[in-house]
């Protein structure tokens, strides 16, 4: 494959990650209830959580409420795959939506939340 090529298409659900404090107990809950096991991802004084099927399979993400990650919204966020981040969320000011966090890093992995103009929340991801 290129590396210019994109390996998901635009509009590729990536993940689902919830930011929240009490991670651990989040965490735990989650895996209870869902049947998830988890990897670590330590952040400095704090961890997050890659979720996981019971085979190893990446789900979704469970992150302290800390760092860049402190204004988040307490909430499931569905990350939306997309080819050109700045181009989207241009799109999404013109078309009535609002930026909620700025892009946190710069080309593939990159991310913002946005808020449809009705208030529907989710993250946006350039692949």
């Amino acid at each position: 494959m290129k590396e210019d090529q994109n390996f998901f298409p635009p509009g590729t659900i990536l993940s689902a990650d919830v930011t929240v404090n009490q991670s651990e107990v989040v965490r735990d809950f989650y895996k209870k209830v869902i049947g998830w096991e988890h990897s670590e991802y330590k952040r400095g004084d704090y961890t997050d959580y890659f979720m996981t099927t019971t085979d190893g399979q990446p789900v979704a993400g469970i992150c302290q409420r800390a760092g860049s990650l402190a204004d988040l919204p307490l909430a499931w966020l569905v990350y939306f795959g997309v080819k050109d981040l700045p181009a989207s969320l241009e799109e999404c000011r013109n078309l009535g939506g609002k930026v909620l966090t700025e892009p946190q890093g710069e080309g593939r992995g990159s991310y913002a939340v946005i808020e449809y103009p009705v208030g529907a929340i989710c993250a946006l991801s350039q692949f």
